[in-house]
Formats: structure tokens, C-alpha cells, sequence
């Protein structure tokens, strides 16, 4: 009897295992090793930094580095396990309560609605399966369950499932949740937040604070309890923790610096270096050569700069409107204001209310501010670059109920209407010793426009280009008292004839190349390079870095109508700012791991800046790691010729085009403006020996800027008040005169050396030109040819 009472129970659990045994066999191809848990690697974004760790912009999913298990607070801990697997520490992996309650519940309902999976069951699903719920995919995940229990520790599994759990968001792991939810480390959690953490990987979205507050709340007061339950709190912390404030907000990244063309630059670098996917998970840190503060006066000098152009050629009415604005509630109006761009200092409103003395603007959050006739009196409508109308008399001429609409914040505390120009502009700064971009603004704001005009615009350069034309001048023979002919120039083309003319439409006769400069003669720079031949000039023009196909093969390359971007004008003008030598703007300065070793570090050629400027003797510059003055960069002119260069386009500032610059009372800066036909691009390219810096204003659609919009008018302001911010902290430069060079005393008039001193000025000149001053092919100067006298406003002259 007693035989017979166990043979059936006994068959049947044989048959079972044997069973069991067939299962394990046919699934064990199919479990994949768990060797590969080493290999694991935990991803971080992509983070950009200013040269001094200001930090400029974050890419690619919320993710971080696994902490290790002591670094995790016992509590937290405790939280989770309350969560998720309150017999973790005694089970081998498998719950077998929980399974057992996992399949009644299939039996009942005919699905996989419950798992029943322990903490290992989840790392094993997480870091090789699949989520889908069927009887096969659950074998396997018990047997990988079994296998981590055999390799790994407790505490090494509770840290691969700490690191690696979805939390919402696309935060993976716990310390990417406490940043992304509470924007504090581990340590700094309360009780009710690590609760409320520990119950969010069951349902990331549906247990949500920031989607779903209030199924939240109830998913975190039942894990309180069990934490209660189970002795991890006691009752003040489970009272306190329980009727906790729910105090979760979306991360956004702590950026110090706001430079969004130059961080997307950045980031289009890293990501042709190590390809889409590897450069938003490594966690590389990429510290680049931007000066914070010389970008934040980038960005202030071109704002300002262009929000003065919008002022003076008018208003261009509102950005949207918003249709029956009274029936809409502030949660309606928010969603709406949600939608336009976010612009720095210019934030969006709608217009509630308006009359002729006052209207109401609605900014967002319930926020209002009213606008008064002297806040948008200069607002006259815009109806051509040439053309504004009538200047407000009523508020409502401005602005009318619905307007989608900018302000501005004065200094004085006061709101007035603003709107994003519709002109485009460009400032760049390069550091003349080795390329460095220390400031780079691309447009008004990155937000509103992405298209970087600093790197992507190619714009004519107007008399901008002229230097390098009379730089190949030099090279030929010429000198500064070389003589040209500012006269009337005809050449016949495909077209007609071609007549080149000044600014003022006058001629000044014979002058001397240093004249022509300063004052910009457009004549007299056409007839120089008709006389030294266009192929000589665009091959010398090249030493610049300018590409071939961007200088034409014609005379009018002598007047800029080729197409360079600033940053490529700004690396030319630096060959100037340094003495002779070619340098190559570079933006990474260096990029790491999330360990922080060392994978890139640039390596630019350097001006030998020691032998252009002299330093004080008492500074020592420190170089960065690895970092020397060899190897020197190419010398792309001789150093006379940038002497003689520099000089002139010092003059330029003195008494030349660019006079408005004296205001900064700087002794050390270069520059020249330039303009292009109809006024359709406004440039200002100057330097002092340490700073190199390009302003460009124009319009994307290539229209004309309007009249009076010269180089010396928009793109100078812009210049200046940026080089007022940049050279505030640098001690004035002296430049060394380069050896070979003697002083020479010539007539004003004649360019030719003379012994009187009425009439003349030292010029310093090459040692083996001192007796040729002239040049190769030289102009003599006649009295007959005296420049006529002036019957144009001085101001003419100024303009160009």
C-alpha cells in the first residue's frame, strides 16, 4: 500500500524534471552568456565647455556613468527593494511566491498580465531580453536569473539593476533620475523622493510626477507603507514623507554660457570624428577656446548693433496673430506663447487689450505688462530699406489686440515694444597668435535662426578685400608712397562697358597707395592691379587662405567681388595682426572621456608673436599641457610688408574711413570698413595684435540694406563696442619693426624721397626698394594734376 500510494506522486514529479531537464536543454542555445555584463557601458551625454569650463550646451539622452553600490544611500536602496522585490536578499534569483501568484493570474485570465520577476529576473530582461510577455521569454529570464545569482553578488546585481532601470524621460539608471527629477545627487534625497523614484521603474510613464502627479503620489504612498511596514522608516519619517509636497521639475542642463552657434559647431566636430552614436553616449566633454566673456560681448555688441539698424528703418508689424484673445483662458494663451521662440532678452507676449494711450500684453504665467505711447513711438511702419511710415501718435498705431509681439527690458527697469530684426549679422574673433575662436555670434539668436553667418554666409567683401590686393602690391615692388591713379577707369565686357567708380564720384588724381587705402579709393585700386596684372595678385591673395575659386579672375577682384565668410576674413586679416603668418582658426581645444583622460587635444601652429609685439618682460604665458610655440605657422607674407600694411590700415582708424573708432583710444588697432553695391553688405575687419575680429551685417535674401548703411555705419558700431568690451583688461601692444627696413623721407605729393621736411612724412621702407619708391611701373606726379578742390561734404569720403 505504501508502495503503491508513491508511485504516482513520485512518476510524476520524475516525469517533471525530466521534462524540466528537455525544456533547460532546448533553451540553453538561446540564453546569451552573461560575460557581456562586463562589457557594459553606461551612456552619458555630450557636454561643451567654454576654455574656462563654463558649461555651453548638453546632446544626446539623459544617461550617466554607473555609480558604484557604496555611493547609493541604504535607504534608497531599501526603497527599491520595498518596490520591487522584498525577499531579494533571501531568494536565489527566483521568487517562487511571486511566480506562483504569476501563473494563477495566467490561469485565471488566459494572459501573461503579471511577471512575477524578482530584481535579478529584471536585470536579466533588461540587459538581454525583451519585454514582451510570453511563457518562452520568462524561461529564459529564470535561467539568466539563475546564472547571475551563481556569478555575481547581491550587491553587484542591485548595482547593474540601479544603473541600468528605466526611469521616464530618458533617464536610464538611478542617478540620472535624481538629477533629471530633483536636479540633486543620491545623498541629497529625502525619503518621500526615493520613494518616489523606487516607484517609477514598474511604469515609467503611468507613475510619472511630471505626467501623472496624482498616480504618482498613490504609487509612492503604498511603497511608504511598505517601507513602513517592513522597519526601513519609522512613523515621523513615514508621516513626514507621506504628506510630502510633490516637488519633481523636468532637468534642463545648467548652462553657464549661452553660445549656441558655436556649441552646434562643436557638436557637428565631435560627431564627424566619432560618428552619431558614439558621440551622444561616451560622456566625452569637449572644452573648446571660447572666451565666456568675449562671447557674452560678441552677442551683446551684434544685438545691439542690429536691433539699432531695425530702429532706424522701422517696424515690421507683429509676428502672429492670435484670433478672439478675451475667450481664451492664460493655460490657453501659455500653450500658444509656448510655441514661438525662445529669444534672449526679447521675451514674447500677446496683446489683451488695447487703446490710444495704453495696451495690455500678456508675457505667460499670468505675468502682464503695459505698454504706453512712449514705449513704441519709434515704432514707424516699415515700407521699404529706403522708407518708414508715420511715427505712432496712438498706441493702436502700433499695435492692435491679438498682436503676437516682443519686448525689450531697458535699464531702467522699463518695457517697450522690440522685435527680432529681420537683418541678418556676424561677429567672429580669432585669436591672431594661433586661430583660436575666442567669441562667435552667427546671427541675432540661435534660437530664432540656426543658420550660422559667421561660417555658412558667403558674402561679397567689399572694400574689406583691398589690404591683400595692395599686399600683392607690396610684394611686386610697390610701396606705401607709391603713386596711383585715382581716375576714371572704362574696360570693355561681355556686358558693355565696365566703369568702376568712388564713393563720391570724384577723382583725386595721383595718389599716394597709403592715401588710397585710408580713404578707400575704389579708381585708384582698379588701376594699380590693372597695371600689375590680375593673376599676379590672386596668386599672392592665396597666401591669405582665401581658396582660388573665391577671387575672380577679373579687376573687379581688386573691389571684393569675390565671397568669403567672416571667419575666412577674419584668418586673413590675422595675417596682418601677427606679423606674416598663416594660422588656421580651430574651435576644440580638447576633448575627454567620462573618466576624463585625454582622447583629442589640438596641436595649432603659432605666429611667432615675440618677434612681431613686444611683451612684458614681468608676464610670463603659460601654455597648455603639451602645448609649445613649435611648430611655427607658415609665413604667408614677408613681415615688412605686414608692417607696411598695418601701419595703413592703422590710418585707416586715424583719419580714414573708420574714424569712429577712435573712440576707443587705442593707439594698437587696425581696421577697414566696406561696402558693396546698393549697400547690401555692411563689413568691419579690424584687429589689435591679440584679437583679431570681423563684423558683418546684411540681409540673408541679399536685398539692399537701405541708405546710408555703409561699413562705417552698421558693422563699425558693432565692431566697437565689442573691441571696448575685449580690450578693456589689454595693456596697449607696440610692434617691432621688422628688421630690413629703413626710414625714408618722401613728399606728400610726389611720393619720391625729399630732403625738406614741409610737405612730408618718414615712410619706412624695404631696404632694397629705399631708392625705388615709386614702385616698378611708376606714376610721376605733375602739379597740373593736383587734386581739385572739394565740393562734396567731407562726410562722403567717410562713408567707405
Amino acid at each position: 500500500m505504501v508502495k503503491a500510494g508513491l508511485a504516482i506522486p513520485f512518476d510524476l514529479a520524475v516525469l517533471g524534471a525530466v521534462a524540466a531537464a528537455v525544456v533547460v536543454q532546448a533553451l540553453e542555445p538561446e540564453v546569451p552568456p552573461i560575460e557581456a555584463l562586463t562589457e557594459i557601458e553606461f551612456e552619458e551625454p555630450l557636454r561643451i565647455f567654454a576654455a574656462n569650463g563654463a558649461l555651453m550646451a548638453e546632446f544626446g539622452v539623459q544617461r550617466r556613468r554607473a555609480v558604484a553600490i557604496d555611493e547609493i544611500p541604504p535607504l534608497l536602496i531599501e526603497a527599491f527593494i520595498s518596490a520591487e522585490d522584498s525577499r531579494f536578499f533571501t531568494h536565489d534569483g527566483i521568487d517562487a511566491i511571486g511566480l506562483t501568484r504569476a501563473a494563477l493570474s495566467v490561469a485565471k485570465s488566459g494572459e501573461a498580465t503579471q511577471g512575477g520577476s524578482t530584481i535579478t529576473m529584471q536585470v536579466a530582461r533588461n540587459f538581454f531580453l525583451t519585454r514582451e510577455k510570453t511563457i518562452k521569454r520568462k524561461l529564459i529570464e529564470i535561467m539568466l536569473a539563475w546564472k547571475l545569482e551563481a556569478r555575481l553578488s547581491k550587491d553587484e546585481i542591485l548595482s547593474l539593476y540601479l544603473n541600468k532601470i528605466f526611469f521616464g524621460h530618458r533617464a536610464y539608471g538611478v542617478a540620472a533620475a535624481a538629477e533629471f527629477y530633483y536636479q540633486k545627487s543620491l545623498a541629497q534625497l529625502t525619503v518621500a523622493e526615493m520613494a518616489m523614484l523606487a516607484g517609477l521603474p514598474k511604469a515609467p510613464s503611468a507613475n510619472n510626477p511630471l505626467s501623472n502627479p496624482e498616480r504618482a503620489r498613490e504609487r509612492r504612498d503604498y511603497i511608504l507603507e511598505r517601507m513602513h511596514r517592513f522597519g526601513y522608516i519609522d512613523d515621523t519619517d513615514f508621516l513626514l514623507a507621506s504628506t510630502a509636497p510633490l516637488s519633481a521639475q523636468r532637468y534642463l542642463p545648467a548652462i553657464e554660457l549661452r553660445a549656441g552657434y558655436l556649441a552646434e559647431m562643436a557638436r557637428q566636430a565631435v560627431v564627424e570624428r566619432y560618428g552619431q552614436e558614439d558621440a551622444y553616449r561616451l560622456g566625452l566633454r569637449v572644452y573648446t577656446t571660447v572666451d565666456a566673456g568675449l562671447q557674452r560681448a560678441s552677442d551683446a555688441a551684434l544685438r545691439k548693433g542690429l536691433r539699432a539698424y531695425n530702429r532706424r528703418h522701422g517696424y515690421h508689424g507683429p509676428e502672429a496673430r492670435v484670433e478672439h484673445v478675451g475667450a481664451k483662458t492664460d493655460e490657453a494663451l501659455d500653450a500658444l506663447l509656448a510655441e514661438r521662440p525662445r529669444v534672449p532678452g526679447l521675451p514674447v507676449g500677446i496683446v489683451l487689450s488695447a487703446s490710444a494711450a495704453r495696451a495690455e500684453v500678456y508675457l505667460g504665467q499670468g505675468e502682464t505688462h503695459d505698454l504706453e505711447l512712449a514705449q513704441v513711438k519709434w515704432a514707424r511702419r516699415f515700407r521699404s530699406e529706403n522708407a518708414r511710415g508715420r511715427t505712432p501718435r496712438r498706441v493702436t498705431d502700433a499695435v492692435a489686440v491679438g498682436d503676437v509681439i516682443r519686448l525689450r527690458q531697458t535699464e531702467d527697469g522699463a518695457w517697450r515694444l522690440a522685435q527680432v530684426p529681420k537683418v541678418g549679422g556676424a561677429l567672429v574673433a580669432l585669436a591672431p597668435e594661433d586661430g583660436a575662436i575666442r567669441a562667435l555670434s552667427g546671427g541675432y539668436a540661435f534660437e530664432w535662426s540656426k543658420f550660422n553667418r559667421a561660417v555658412d554666409a558667403k558674402r561679397q567683401p567689399g572694400s574689406t578685400f583691398k589690404p591683400f590686393v595692395y599686399a600683392a602690391a607690396l610684394d611686386k615692388g610697390y610701396t606705401p608712397a607709391s603713386l596711383v591713379r585715382d581716375e576714371r577707369f572704362e574696360l570693355p565686357s561681355a556686358g558693355g562697358v565696365w566703369r568702376p567708380k568712388n564713393a563720391d564720384g570724384k577723382f583725386m588724381g595721383p595718389i599716394r597707395i597709403r592715401v588710397a587705402l585710408t580713404k578707400s579709393r575704389n579708381l585708384a585700386v582698379v588701376n594699380l592691379v590693372d597695371r600689375m596684372s590680375v593673376d599676379d595678385a590672386r596668386e599672392y591673395i592665396q597666401h591669405f587662405g582665401f581658396a582660388p575659386e573665391t577671387i575672380p579672375r577679373d579687376l573687379s577682384m581688386a573691389l571684393g567681388s569675390g565671397s568669403v565668410t567672416p571667419l575666412e576674413l577674419a584668418r586673413g586679416f590675422s595675417v596682418f595682426a601677427n606679423g606674416g603668418y598663416r594660422v588656421q582658426p580651430y574651435l576644440i581645444e580638447r576633448i575627454e572621456d567620462a573618466q576624463g583622460q585625454r582622447l583629442f587635444e589640438a596641436q595649432p601652429l603659432r605666429a611667432c608673436m615675440t618677434c612681431w609685439i613686444d611683451a612684458d618682460v614681468d608676464s610670463a604665458r603659460v601654455l597648455p599641457i603639451g602645448a609649445s610655440d613649435d611648430p611655427r605657422a607658415p609665413l604667408a607674407i614677408d613681415p615688412r610688408i605686414a608692417y607696411n600694411i598695418d601701419s595703413m590700415l592703422k590710418d585707416v582708424i586715424r583719419s580714414g574711413t573708420a574714424t569712429r573708432a577712435r573712440r576707443l583710444k587705442r593707439e594698437d588697432i587696425a581696421g577697414k570698413t566696406g561696402t558693396t553695391n546698393e549697400s547690401r553688405d555692411s563689413w568691419f575687419a579690424g584687429y589689435q595684435p591679440q584679437l583679431t575680429a570681423v563684423a558683418w551685417v546684411g540681409r540673408d535674401d541679399n536685398s539692399p540694406l537701405g541708405r546710408g548703411e555703409w561699413g562705417g555705419t552698421a558693422a563699425l558700431g558693432i565692431w566697437i563696442d565689442f573691441m571696448e568690451e575685449a580690450l578693456a583688461d589689454l595693456p596697449v601692444a607696440t610692434i617691432k619693426r621688422p628688421e630690413g627696413m629703413v626710414p625714408v623721407r618722401i613728399s606728400l605729393h610726389s611720393g619720391e624721397a625729399t630732403p625738406s621736411r614741409s610737405g612730408s612724412r618718414i615712410e619706412y621702407i624695404r631696404d632694397e626698394y629705399r631708392l625705388m619708391t615709386l614702385g616698378p611701373d611708376p606714376v610721376r606726379y605733375s602739379r597740373q594734376e593736383e587734386t581739385p578742390r572739394r565740393t562734396a561734404p567731407r562726410m562722403l569720403d567717410e562713408l567707405f
